[in-house]
């Protein structure tokens, strides 16, 4: 099992050293995915995406984890430009299904909250 906390003392190490690389914020922010740290997940990818706006890895992840925020819209964005990027990657075409499936279960509960 991977020890997510020594991980990212090694990541934050590796940033000191390199900093302003894209490939090392974004696995930081994959880290801390596991360590469910979601506001410092995405100030890693944000800032990841800034320096690499063509990512689209970096662009699927933030997506996802935008959800986490409610950001419907965000979501979206993140995912139509993955998807625009790397249109047949099953990675990216099963979270936008699962964004698909999740936005659906809150609009039919969102119904529900309205008519009550």
């Amino acid at each position: 099992m991977v020890d997510s906390k020594k991980t990212l003392q090694d990541l934050n190490k590796v940033d000191i050293l390199e900093p302003n690389n894209a490939f090392i914020l974004s696995t930081r922010g994959d880290v801390k995915k596991r360590l469910y740290d979601y506001q410092r997940v995405l100030q890693n990818l944000d800032k990841s995406h800034d320096l690499e706006p063509n990512n689209a890895f970096t662009s699927r992840t933030r997506g996802d984890v935008k959800k986490r925020f409610y950001d419907c819209q965000g979501v979206w964005q993140d995912l139509k430009k993955a998807h625009d990027l790397k249109p047949n990657n099953a990675f990216i075409l099963k979270t936008h299904g699962d964004v698909k499936r999740s936005c659906m279960i809150v609009k039919e509960l969102c119904k529900t909250l309205i008519k009550s």
